[in-house]
């Protein structure tokens, strides 16, 4: 599923038109993001919580000539699954 398909089934399943749930899902996102951004974690229940994590600066090396480069430290986010959502079969 990508982004187009969870908009066409929100829309689908709420009666509403593809703008308004284009809208919504990007809202949501959007949100997310921006809480990132700051720092915070976006905890939704029942499904998981988005956090950012800080990734040490390393050494590399390029695949196409093994010379070692220099990675920078960076944060990234990452998503931890709720019970609920480890569970599924």
């Amino acid at each position: 599923m990508n982004k187009s398909d969870l908009i066409k089934l929100i829309a689908d399943a709420n009666g509403i038109k593809l703008t308004e749930a284009t809208r919504l899902v990007d809202a949501v996102f959007d949100t997310i993001t921006l809480q990132l951004k700051r720092g915070e974690q976006v905890a939704i229940s029942g499904f998981g919580t988005f956090v950012t994590k800080n990734r040490a600066a390393r050494d590399g090396r390029n695949p196409a000539t093994g010379m070692t480069i220099k990675i920078p430290a960076r944060t990234a986010a990452a998503f931890k699954p709720a019970a609920a959502m480890k569970d599924l079969k």
